[in-house]
């Protein structure tokens, strides 16, 4: 498979989310790699996304979603997870896309034994947190460029999905633009997470 370019990333993320269904992210360590065929993501813009970490501009944390596209965006959330997000248009304008959930392809044993607690193989990266575990991404991995070959983190083109197989919805947890349907997924896939509608009682923007 080739690498995802810059140039494709470097667009609205909405378009962006729908076209990295499908695509594969791959992690190598020393104890091995692991790959996920992504199956669902949400599109975050910035100053005009209240759900965004951009939307009161920018900051050490969220630098890294300011550009140029094609980086890891991590974060950690709640005091217990890591979330990973790629970054999208273009230098200087913030946005990025959540990884939600994704399809196990490459190194199973490994993220089992980083998610042992996990019942059906389709649960190892159900979610975001999951999703960042089973790939071994912590804080250190924030910033890198995963179109870069030499990448630990790298992001691949897979089979492009069909429209007809794409479904939209809310995001997931929000306490802001709870009703935007810039969520998207893979119709059928067992991977994706369960919907768990946000409020006043979720504080933490996503992305």
């Amino acid at each position: 498979m080739d690498l995802m370019t810059r140039e494709e990333l470097a667009r609205d993320p909405l378009w962006v989310a729908r076209r990295l269904l499908g695509c594969e992210l791959r992690s190598s360590s020393p104890e091995g790699e692991v790959g996920v065929r992504l199956v669902e993501v949400e599109a975050y813009r910035g100053t005009d996304d209240p759900a965004s970490h951009c939307y009161r501009g920018r900051t050490e944390r969220n630098s890294v979603m300011f550009g140029p596209a094609g980086h890891l965006y991590v974060y950690f959330v709640y005091g217990m997870h890591f979330c990973i997000n790629v970054v999208s248009l273009t230098d200087g304008v913030p946005g990025a896309v959540l990884l939600r959930a994704g399809e196990i392809t490459t190194g199973r044993d490994l993220a089992r034994s980083r998610r042992p607690a996990a019942r059906k193989d389709v649960q190892l990266a159900s979610g975001p947190a999951r999703l960042a575990g089973v790939l071994g991404i912590t804080r250190e991995h924030n910033g890198i460029d995963l179109t870069d070959p030499d990448s630990p983190v790298r992001l691949y083109d897979g089979d492009q999905v069909a429209e007809d197989d794409i479904r939209s919805g809310p995001r997931v947890g929000v306490a802001a633009a709870m009703d935007l349907p810039w969520r998207s997924w893979v119709d059928g896939s067992e991977a994706v997470s369960a919907y768990r509608r946000g409020g006043r009682r979720r504080i933490r923007a996503r992305a």
